[in-house]
């Protein structure tokens, strides 16, 4: 057995990859569009996994964008997808220059979450040890659900 992706719908193949790509840094690996189907997939792999993203030997998110109008609930009833990150404050400074907001700050120095434009929640783990506590996000009250 070997785990392939995990599928999101989306309701905006734009919105969805200014987060996860220019947001997040993933990086498309491949799309698909049917149009007997109505619809539009898009791969995407975390900068580590690209290389082997490409030869299907790492996971992939999986974006399903339906061409019919739809609307979908829950997103945190999904969970969440967690990704490793090399420095949380690097990366929670540059999610907020993208206007995302940080709905779980890192104050702990490890953990962070964040929404994507459809609701679902991303953990954001440090890599490694947890930084140390630092401001803003040491005193940064949570906003909103995540």
């Amino acid at each position: 057995m070997q785990y392939l992706h995990t599928m999101i719908r989306i309701t905006d193949i734009d919105a969805s990859l200014r987060f996860y790509c220019d947001g997040l840094g993933l990086q498309e690996i491949r799309r698909y569009e049917s149009e007997a189907g109505r619809f539009t997939l898009l791969f995407l792999a975390a900068p580590r996994d690209v290389e082997n993203a490409k030869v299907n030997k790492a996971p992939l998110v999986e974006l399903t964008y339906n061409w019919d109008s739809e609307e979908y609930a829950g997103g945190r009833n999904f969970g969440h997808l967690a990704y490793r990150v090399d420095d949380i404050y690097a990366l929670c400074d540059h999610l907020e220059s993208q206007g995302i907001t940080i709905n779980r700050p890192p104050r702990d120095g490890y953990m962070a979450f964040v929404k994507s434009p459809d609701g679902i929640s991303i953990e954001l783990l440090q890599s490694g040890d947890p930084l140390p506590p630092a401001e803003p996000w040491a005193t940064m009250s949570n906003t909103g659900t995540w």
